[in-house]
């Protein structure tokens, strides 16, 4: 006779052969070694020495409900409604017809959360689309299920509010001289509002800034300018020493006659390795008489 707070364990030949539910039952003595063992199933888990020899037996399927908890996870039972406790890795077993049951399975181990496609404008009236990556894990089993329907997705929301308000203060060139001071800021707000959902938050961190075509064109053109002006810049300073130079060199020369004439002597040997080269010094006095001297 099982009672119904009870169930029933049948053991032939000490091998495990069935479950019972509640009800009477006849067994046949004297053919098998026919043991039953009546089990109290008022506390719905089933806890027993043999449960894995109960549980792989086909018998068990519409009495017993198995629940398997993986490494890095935790599992969580409630029933009639009730949460009763926090399941570790492992199979558990429950009694079926003990009340309304509830199996939650919890992932621990950390994840990302892909923010993509973020359509926002700055404080400058530009708009533009932002793909951020998140990563976060469970801390509070119990809270990430019962606080909100789907905790993954009360973050979404967050993190969505948080990057519409950081973005939307800052101006288009604040925002991109300096991404990571923007994600350092939406890591912080996203990170105060993650415990209130049983989770924590790693890291949050701007992916991509995607400008409109006609933006992106127009900053091209304002970093071709800028490259530009540049190389210009450079060009100049590069004369103004060259002629420095030069004016330095006239300057010596000038000061020194005997340099000059070294110098000139120089420039004349040039012209003498230059075959097939005429020179055409003028008329007379200058350059063509100290050219003459020299010769």
């Amino acid at each position: 006779d099982v009672r119904d707070h009870e169930r029933a364990l049948v053991w032939v030949d000490n091998r495990f052969r069935m479950a019972l539910r509640p009800g009477l039952y006849i067994t046949w003595k004297g053919l098998n070694d026919v043991r039953v063992e009546v089990v109290d199933a008022t506390g719905v888990m089933l806890s027993h020495r043999d449960q894995a020899a109960i549980l792989q037996n086909g018998a068990t399927q519409y009495v017993l409900n198995p629940f398997t908890v993986e490494a890095g996870q935790v599992g969580l039972w409630f029933l009639d409604g009730q949460f009763q406790s926090v399941l570790k890795p492992g199979t558990h077993a429950f009694w079926t017809g003990m009340g309304k049951l509830k199996l939650l399975l919890v992932e621990l181990r950390e994840r990302t959360l892909d923010i993509s496609g973020q359509e926002i404008m700055t404080n400058d009236k530009v708009t533009l689309r932002l793909n951020a990556l998140l990563t976060y894990r469970v801390t509070d089993a119990l809270k990430s299920v019962t606080v909100t329907e789907d905790a993954t997705q009360a973050l979404y929301r967050e993190a969505q509010l948080a990057l519409r308000g950081v973005i939307g203060a800052r101006e288009l060139d604040a925002l991109l001289s300096d991404k990571d001071a923007v994600a350092a800021e939406l890591e912080g707000i996203v990170k105060t509002k993650a415990p209130e959902f049983g989770l924590e938050v790693r890291s949050l961190g701007i992916r991509d800034v995607i400008l409109p075509g006609d933006m992106k064109e127009l900053m091209n053109k304002v970093t071709e300018a800028k490259k530009a002006s540049e190389a210009s810049l450079i060009n100049r300073r590069e004369e103004t020493a060259a002629m420095r130079m030069q004016a330095n060199t006239a300057k010596i020369l000038e000061n020194q006659p005997v340099l000059m004439k070294l110098r000139e002597l120089e420039v004349l040997e040039k012209i003498a390795a230059t075959s097939n080269l005429t020179v055409l010094l003028g008329e007379n006095g200058g350059l063509k008489d100290r050219v003459t001297k020299l010769l």
